[in-house]
């Protein structure tokens, strides 16, 4: 089978997107950005390949009652054999160290407090991919590493050894476990281990599991061709790529935003480093724009260190910001004083959410700004990037946009985030298919 990706490195993560001769999304796959970009694109592009595995097998299955919840169930047990095989490489790097002379005399504890931590990990794995559970992060990285860090510093006290011996070991093990793409042999493992281990959790289908097993060993056979590969974004110099498979983000949020909507004609991407005002025609090809400057003012970025500031998840802002009940103002969306304007306004007695709602404001005052000097907003307008997805920044949006140009089309996609990616897909299609 024909597929043509693209691959959209951001600032904070990598996204790629699959899609067939015929245009449709068969992939997504996302993944953090590493200071190795060759392996953020090669993780993120079989993410996108799993993600098309699902959907083949979705079709294969048919529209029986049973197939979309037999899929979802897939999709978890997958997961939880992925995070367990994972967990697998980590720990056995995490004792390869021990090898090394600085950690003999202590070896033995080291080695028995590793094995205690990982084990209580592995335990919990279930629970972690249990159905309506929920997490803070789909990464690895984050599951693994915040349970690790917890349980180390008990297992660290217990055994009478260093915790920053231990956190030292995981840091340099982490580095190599997230530098190793997965085996097409191990991927497939995990696929067969998560659809017996789905069949064992469903109570009763439509769908022999027989039937089931060889639905997905036809899909697993069918070559995912990479026929052209397209990068866009933040870091797309540094993507492994020939010059002609680079394509500009703003070309490529600009068709991804027509490609999601049609009507698009105002575009506003807000992503981890910069923020993009941009005004498509009617075939999404760009005729103005206007980004920020080099600084990360008003970008995902800044909003990441807010949240470390409160200590809070970033995804824990928008939820956060929508219980205020004033809107204090903010004069400043630099990151080098978000930090001391917070805690002023903490000291001064407003409340974190009053703050947060202030913030999210400014944040897209700027963005207006912006989009101002792009040629302003027209009718339909299509918000995408990361930010996208905090309530807070939207409803911000939503009132402005109202305030300054009226009542108008405000399309926001739960897929938004592979706005650039869906948009290099589609040139990689078109540097093929004319």
């Amino acid at each position: 089978m024909r597929t043509f990706i693209g691959i959209d490195l951001g600032s904070t993560t990598t996204k790629a997107l699959l899609i067939d001769e015929n245009e449709t999304v068969l992939g997504r796959g996302i993944t953090n950005s590493r200071s190795n970009y060759d392996v953020a694109a090669a993780v993120s592009k079989q993410e996108a390949k799993i993600g098309a595995r699902f959907t083949l097998f979705h079709q294969a299955l048919g529209s029986r009652g049973g197939a979309a919840r037999l899929l979802s169930t897939l999709e978890r047990n997958f997961r939880l054999e992925q995070f367990l095989s994972e967990l697998g490489r980590l720990e056995e790097t995490c004792m390869s160290y021990l090898d090394h002379p600085r950690f003999q005399g202590g070896k033995q504890a080291l080695k028995e407090s590793l094995s205690a931590v990982f084990r209580r990990i592995e335990s919990e794995a279930s629970d972690i991919y249990a159905p309506g559970a929920s997490r803070k992060s789909d990464f690895f990285r984050d599951i693994a590493g915040s349970r690790f860090m917890n349980l180390a510093e008990s297992a660290s006290r217990e055994a009478g050894i260093s915790f920053e011996t231990l956190l030292n070991i995981y840091d340099k093990s982490i580095l190599e476990v997230e530098s190793r793409v997965s085996p097409d042999e191990t991927v497939a493992r995990q696929f067969r281990n998560g659809l017996s281990r789905a069949f064992r959790e469903t109570n009763g289908t439509d769908i022999a599991e027989a039937e089931a097993r060889e639905a997905l060993a036809k899909v697993l056979a069918i070559e995912l061709e990479e026929t052209y590969v397209v990068g866009t974004g933040y870091g797309r110099v540094r993507l492994p790529f020939p010059k002609e498979h680079i394509r500009s983000e703003i070309l490529c949020h600009g068709l991804g935003a027509h490609m999601m909507f049609p009507g698009t004609r105002t575009v506003l991407d807000i992503g981890g480093q910069d923020t993009k005002g941009i005004q498509v025609d009617g075939n999404g090809i760009v005729t103005s724009f206007q980004m920020n400057d080099r600084c990360a003012a008003g970008c995902g970025r800044y909003l990441g260190y807010i949240a470390d500031e409160m200590k809070i998840g970033l995804h824990e802002l928008g939820p956060i910001a929508m219980k205020a009940t004033k809107s204090v103002r903010i004069n400043s969306t630099c990151t080098v004083f978000a930090g001391a304007e917070l805690r002023d306004r903490l000291a001064l007695g407003e409340t974190r959410p009053d703050i947060l709602a202030g913030l999210h404001r400014a944040i897209m005052l700027r963005a207006m700004s912006i989009l101002s000097r792009s040629g302003g907003v027209t009718n339909e307008f299509t918000f995408t990037g990361g930010v996208a997805k905090n309530e807070a920044a939207v409803k911000e949006l939503r009132q402005l946009i109202r305030e300054n140009y009226g009542e108008m089309t405000i399309n926001i996609s739960p897929d938004s985030i592979y706005t650039g990616a869906l948009g290099g897909a589609s040139f990689a299609r078109r540097a093929v298919i004319s």
